[in-house]
């Protein structure tokens, strides 16, 4: 079995998915995920396409990731996940989509403009 790559980003972050068969080992960075993301929540967002298809321990996922905080790294994992899986698979692809886990979320931190504190915030108005 061929190993299946895919791309998923979030905010600041990227993730690249490795995807093949295996018995459920998730490896990011060289590391554990569970160990690479301390929290429960952003392990369950991981995890969440896998739940979805029953596909838990199907697969072994190797992931490179960088860029980003902590939640935009697991969201950016979930979406190369799930495009790999869809790849795999095309039959799940639209129980992958009604979960909304297709979707890349394009909400990207804006840039601070001249002359102002951050990207919209004036600075205080003093009369005298």
């Amino acid at each position: 079995m061929e190993q299946i790559n895919a791309l998923g980003r979030r905010k600041a972050a990227v993730a690249r998915v490795y995807l093949s068969d295996g018995k459920g080992k998730i490896t990011i960075n060289g590391r554990d995920f569970k160990e690479y993301f301390g929290a429960e929540t952003h392990q369950y967002i991981v995890t969440q396409p896998l739940v979805t298809m029953n596909a838990t321990d199907k697969y072994d996922i190797t992931a490179n990731l960088n860029g980003g905080g902590s939640k935009g790294q697991a969201e950016a994992l979930r979406l190369g996940i799930t495009r790999a899986l869809v790849v795999m698979d095309p039959e799940c692809k639209s129980e992958l989509k009604a979960e909304g886990f297709l979707t890349r979320d394009p909400r990207e931190v804006e840039r601070k403009k001249p002359g102002r504190p951050k990207a919209r915030k004036r600075f205080q108005f003093s009369k005298r």
